[in-house]
């Protein structure tokens, strides 16, 4: 029996094979990492710049501690998005597309929270040297809020059945 979409077509789930599915799900998922990685690179790049400022060695111990935590992040974060790349390479013509797309997927999960984790240790950081810690720890609040409600509650919040 054919699926229909709800464009009104034939879904995906009607035609393609499980190889198939694992091609243009591994597909979508490698582009999707390439956005992020770009943010990635961003973050990272402004973090390796900021130690060479003239205000950084003005940093107190809390900020220098953010700003080592935040650049540490930012690195596994960037290691662990790479990494279905590396096991894509290191796979390739292996048969094991399925498995690299679960284990991308997963990955590309943990990443995110490396991610969202950095992001908020460069605002924890520029905060607290803009405004202070009490503000700077109240706007981080409110960001990991948002980055935790947007990246990971609303879309296992989507994958439950309409009722």
């Amino acid at each position: 029996m054919a699926h229909i979409s709800p464009g009104g077509g034939l879904s995906p789930l009607s035609w393609e094979t499980p190889a198939e599915r694992a091609d243009r799900n591994l597909l979508e998922l490698l582009q999707e990492l390439r956005v992020v990685q770009t943010g990635v690179q961003i973050v990272f790049a402004f973090l390796l710049g900021v130690a060479f400022t003239s205000q950084f060695p003005h940093l107190d111990t809390f900020e220098r501690s953010t700003y080592v935590v935040t650049l540490l992040l930012t690195v596994v974060s960037s290691a662990v998005l790479a990494t279905p790349v590396a096991l894509h390479r290191g796979l390739f013509h292996r048969g094991a597309k399925i498995r690299i797309v679960a284990l991308s997927a997963r990955l590309a999960e943990i990443g995110l929270v490396f991610l969202a984790l950095a992001l908020n240790g460069v605002v924890l950081l520029l905060m607290d040297v803009v405004l202070g810690l009490t503000a700077a720890v109240t706007i981080t609040a409110a960001t990991l809020t948002m980055f935790t409600g947007l990246w990971f509650i609303l879309p296992r919040a989507l994958r439950r059945p309409n009722p």
